[in-house]
């Protein structure tokens, strides 16, 4: 069953990043790839929303950069998730699982 691509809710990307950088650096194709397989391909995450997302978790040190070469052979920028961006992880992922809750629990209110 194919499912329709939808919108990702303001302030998600960052945790779903971050989530995916937890498993091992990556480049920014693989993340966009990573996003869309898990999901079913429901998350597609284009690269004017996921570089500038990169950027400000580089910014604010959640993650670092460095330069290497892809599968493919190119040079790619790996993102590599940091100490502090595991707490981050953390907290943002908490604060997205009671917001899940709470609108399971609207939803399934009669």
């Amino acid at each position: 069953m194919t499912h329709k691509p939808l919108e990702l809710l303001p302030g998600t990307l960052d945790t779903l990043i971050l989530r995916s950088l937890q498993r091992g650096p990556l480049h920014g194709y693989a993340i966009m790839q990573a996003l869309r397989d898990r999901s079913d391909e429901i998350l597609q995450v284009g690269e004017s929303s996921l570089y500038p997302a990169l950027q400000r978790l580089l910014l604010n040190g959640w993650v670092k950069a460095e330069w290497g070469a892809s599968e493919n052979n190119r040079r790619a920028r790996y993102y590599t998730l940091t100490a502090p961006g595991r707490k981050q992880l953390a907290s943002e992922r908490a604060d997205l699982e009671r917001m899940m809750a709470a609108i399971r629990q609207v939803l399934e209110t009669a």
